[in-house]
């Protein structure tokens, strides 16, 4: 299979495009002009949809997973950009935590505000 280089950040200058240049047809101005609360819920939707795919046998369902696994992906990437926030941002998060166990580094975060 023949992947573009660096797919996720083409996908995320299309994104960044559509805030600052809006079009009528587009479904992710559509996202942006319903804000955080509808880009949100269409994650927890894509999400729950990546879960139930998970579950599913053979061919067909790893499929499935592969297309949900996208548009929760996708979904993420409009949010992040709705925030003005940059994958290289989160790319950069991520490369702070290699070498450091997983459970390591959720017991040094700071606890959250009760």
């Amino acid at each position: 299979m023949d992947i573009p280089p660096h797919i996720l950040a083409r996908l995320m200058a299309i994104i960044e495009d559509r805030r600052e240049n809006p079009s009528e047809r587009s479904y992710t101005t559509q996202l942006f002009s319903g804000g955080a609360e509808q880009i949100g819920r269409k994650i927890i939707e894509e999400a729950a949809e990546v879960v139930e795919a998970s579950h599913e046998e053979g061919s067909a369902g790893r499929d499935h997973l592969i297309s949900e696994a996208a548009d929760l992906l996708y979904h993420l990437l409009v949010m992040l950009g709705h925030r003005n926030i940059r994958l290289a941002e989160v790319e950069a998060e991520l490369s702070q935590r290699f070498g450091v166990s997983g459970l390591a580094e959720k017991a040094a975060r700071l606890p959250k505000d009760s």
